[in-house]
């Protein structure tokens, strides 16, 4: 079984990674606004692929935190300092599960802020315009695809731990008290992901079938850049 502390070694060790992704950008002072232009364009795309399930009764709920705060353009580097700081009380408090899904959801953001990255660098200007053409030639460009599969891995990987922390005694209890103490370090951004993720996946009651879907239409999706079809 994996130690807390390699866990939280793991955690700073993707902290790192994603500041040094967003340095790459570091010299176009439209970095940001490009960034954000980028990330709100694949949320779209996101929910045009998996309408359906944002549309779902029973997987509605964890589509839309789905895709909002794992595959989508939910910012984490606001909160890197405070995660730092506030470590030794994760360990302390959150069960090994718990910081294993941090671990998840930050080295997801830490590839996710590098292929943003090469995306922007690919694209240029055509970032503020963008057609799924444009996004498919500069998908091939940075050719990049061991990372993408690796991506999403992750965030299959994510999802479990979400689905496994569900079935914990107590984690409801304990994710409630982490409360005060990540406010109070300017981690309410994480402790609410955690605590809506808890909540979504566990109404849900068993989350194979919604994460074999996602997964098997992201794939297609890769192969199908990758081959220049237009899909989407």
């Amino acid at each position: 079984m994996t130690t807390k502390t390699a866990i939280t070694k793991r955690i700073e060790a993707q902290l790192d990674a994603a500041a040094s992704a967003r340095d790459v950008l570091a010299g176009d002072p439209d970095a940001a606004v490009k960034r954000e232009a980028l990330r709100v364009w694949q949320a779209a795309r996101l929910a045009r692929t998996h309408a359906d399930l944002l549309e779902s009764p029973r997987y509605g709920k964890t589509a839309s935190f789905f895709l909002t705060d794992i595959y989508g353009p939910k910012d984490l580097s606001l909160h890197e300092q405070a995660v730092r700081r506030l470590m030794p009380l994760m360990t302390t408090v959150l069960p090994a599960a718990g910081l294993e899904t941090v671990a998840d959801a930050f080295e997801l953001n830490a590839l996710s802020e590098s292929l943003d990255a090469a995306m922007l660098a690919a694209l240029g200007g055509k970032v503020f315009d963008m057609t799924d053409a444009d996004y498919s030639e500069a998908y091939r460009k940075v050719d990049r695809r061991a990372d993408r599969e690796r991506q999403i891995e992750l965030i299959l990987h994510l999802g479990q731990s979400l689905d496994r922390l569900t079935r914990k005694p107590l984690i409801g209890t304990t994710l409630t008290m982490m409360r005060g103490p990540a406010a109070a370090a300017g981690l309410g951004d994480l402790q609410d992901f955690l605590e809506r993720g808890y909540t979504a996946f566990r109404k849900m009651k068993g989350a194979a079938e919604f994460l074999e879907t996602v997964v098997s239409r992201e794939k297609a999706l890769l192969a199908a850049w990758a081959a220049d079809e237009r899909g989407g």
